[in-house]
């Protein structure tokens, strides 16, 4: 029985894309209208992993990912980074040269904004790009019409894909990680995702990152988050490299919970070889 991973958007998504990229053709998807729900299929057994989009290269975090990811159990089992590109689509028999206006959502258009000044494009923000390519195939009037998505939304959606990699900055990266129930087999090369907070008196969260930097592990995020039950005392998402159960990991989370007043282990998990220049 293949396995299946929820996200969130319609089939075409650049999450679906992601997931395929990081598990095979073969693996069933699950569409989910919003964040919530893809954390809600999960929990209630629907399928075995979700996919969830942390942050973006141009665009930065996912704030919302973030929240949902404290107040869940869920373990991270491996993060994936996608390379997105944004291909022109249109209806069967259409040619650029018959286009007037290109629909797309506004990260999408955004990213895109030369090549379409370049081919006297009017962007028209959608919803959602694979929403685009599926709500222009269902269109019975479309001509001039066309929208910005996946090469995989126009062959799920039966539109012809015009130009591919039409995107202004070729280093667009997004972030995602794989949540699951169980704990991840460990790999050569791990990561581990943790949430904080620091006491209040100064220095505080030069204490809790020199656990880190004495013992030579490298963090690869920090980030901060406002703590909704706490006005102005934010938490910290930091990632490092290594697995918690290396002793020298071991050793600085341990020291942590002695600094920070708050510290929520989201897990040790196989990082991503993807690069995030180049492919």
């Amino acid at each position: 029985m293949a396995t299946t991973v929820a996200f969130q958007g319609i089939k075409g998504a650049n999450s679906e894309l992601a997931i395929r990229q990081h598990l095979g053709d073969k693996v069933e998807t699950l569409p989910c209208e919003s964040l919530a729900d893809l954390f809600e299929a999960l929990n209630t057994q629907q399928v075995e992993y979700a996919l969830l989009p942390i942050e973006n290269a141009l665009a930065g975090a996912v704030a919302q990912a973030y929240e949902l990811l404290m107040d869940s159990d869920l373990r991270i089992q491996a993060d994936v980074i996608l390379h997105v590109h944004h291909a022109l689509l249109a209806p069967s028999g259409v040619k650029l040269k018959d286009l007037k206006v290109v629909r797309s959502h506004p990260q999408a258009l955004a990213q895109c904004e030369q090549f379409l000044r370049r081919h006297k494009l009017q962007p028209i923000a959608w919803y959602d790009t694979a929403g685009a390519a599926h709500d222009l195939a269902q269109e019975a009037i479309r001509d001039g019409v066309g929208v910005l998505a996946t090469e995989l939304a126009g062959e799920l959606y039966g539109l012809d894909v015009l130009e591919s990699q039409v995107e202004d900055v070729p280093f667009n990266f997004t972030r995602f990680f794989l949540l699951g129930h169980d704990e991840p087999q460990r790999a050569e090369y791990n990561k581990t995702s943790i949430v904080f907070a620091t006491r209040h008196h100064p220095g505080a969260l030069y204490e809790c990152l020199g656990e880190f930097a004495t013992r030579g592990i490298n963090l690869t995020k920090l980030e901060s988050r406002p703590r909704r039950n706490r006005p102005w005392e934010p938490v910290f998402f930091a990632d490092f490299e290594g697995h918690w159960q290396d002793p020298v990991c071991m050793e600085a989370v341990a020291r942590l919970l002695q600094r920070a007043s708050f510290v929520k282990m989201l897990g040790s998990y196989p990082a991503s070889k993807t690069q995030w220049v180049g492919d």
